[in-house]
């Protein structure tokens, strides 16, 4: 397993993100949705990768939805980075991360493209996301 880390600017939201395959090249997908746009958001995902999430102050972190409200966007209120974002189907929660956070990763490792994900059902979204993204994601709050 290749042992990624991330954090938002502050560090109020860091990460570990395991992705199960050592030394391959990572896909990321630019996200054409208005609110991607105008975060810049990059994000992977792999569905057998598990996702190990630190959050020292809570009450720093907002989640935002918005358009079909199944997916909520971990927003850190005070450097305003968005690491991750994750969608609940079923009782379990799904993720991906934003590339733009990942510490200590060459870009050259990623093979990039962009994704557009108007116009698609509510139901094909979900199962889109139960095959594709983070299945294993665990979150604490912690002390720094």
């Amino acid at each position: 397993m290749r042992r990624i880390k991330g954090k938002c600017h502050c560090g109020n939201i860091r990460y570990e993100f395991l992705w199960p395959e050592a030394g391959s090249r990572i896909p990321v997908r630019a996200c054409s949705c208005t609110f991607c746009m105008k975060h810049g958001g990059v994000y992977t995902s792999h569905p057998e990768g598990q996702l190990a999430v630190q959050i020292s102050d809570q009450a720093l972190v907002n989640e935002y939805s918005f358009g079909t409200k199944t997916a909520e966007f971990h927003v850190c209120s005070l450097c305003g980075a968005v690491p991750y974002v994750t969608s609940t189907i079923d009782g379990n929660e799904y993720a991906v991360v934003n590339v733009n956070t990942f510490e200590d990763i060459d870009p050259a490792d990623f093979d990039s493209s962009v994704m557009d994900f108007d116009g698609e059902s509510v139901e094909t979204r979900l199962e889109r996301r139960k095959e594709k993204w983070i299945s294993k994601v665990r979150s604490e709050i912690t002390d720094r």
